[in-house]
């Protein structure tokens, strides 16, 4: 595993149907987007994902934790945390809940303003959300606003 500033890390934005995906170079601070992974009821076709994992070889997974605006836990947080159990579970690697308040909509934000039409089910914002994320984790880091973590 690489030290601590020099990590490659994965992060997701979970969903029930989509569960988009962000690679980030710690010592760049830099992510993108990859293919969301499809999910049928929160739940992704693990082969791919192993796949996704044997590819990229991260040194840590990021999970974005969809918390209620006051802060408090809600269905989805506990589907999240569950999901990023599970990664932990199964291919041992660290794995981080990230605060992810917002960020779905300034992925729409930023989507729109790129010229996008609107159908989100179509046309997801799953990997900007999953760069948002990413790049939260990033600011924590720093100690930056907006580094918002959960544990």
């Amino acid at each position: 595993m690489a030290e601590a500033g020099q990590r490659l890390i994965l992060a997701f934005d979970y969903g029930t149907r989509r569960i988009g995906v962000a690679v980030g170079n710690e010592l760049l601070r830099s992510a993108r987007e990859l293919t969301p992974l499809t999910a049928r009821d929160g739940i992704p076709d693990w082969n791919v994902v192993s796949r996704l994992l044997n590819e990229w070889q991260p040194d840590l997974l990021v999970v974005g934790l969809p918390l209620n605006m006051d802060g408090s836990e809600s269905d989805m947080s506990t589907r999240a945390r569950k999901f990023g159990n599970r990664l932990h579970g199964r291919f041992g690697k660290p794995c981080e809940m990230v605060d992810e308040r917002g960020t779905t909509r300034e992925a729409k934000l930023i989507a729109r303003e790129a010229g996008h039409k609107g159908n989100y089910r179509q046309d997801s914002v799953d990997g900007i959300a999953a760069i948002l994320i990413l790049e939260g984790w990033f600011a924590h880091q720093e100690g930056l606003p907006g580094g918002r973590l959960s544990l």
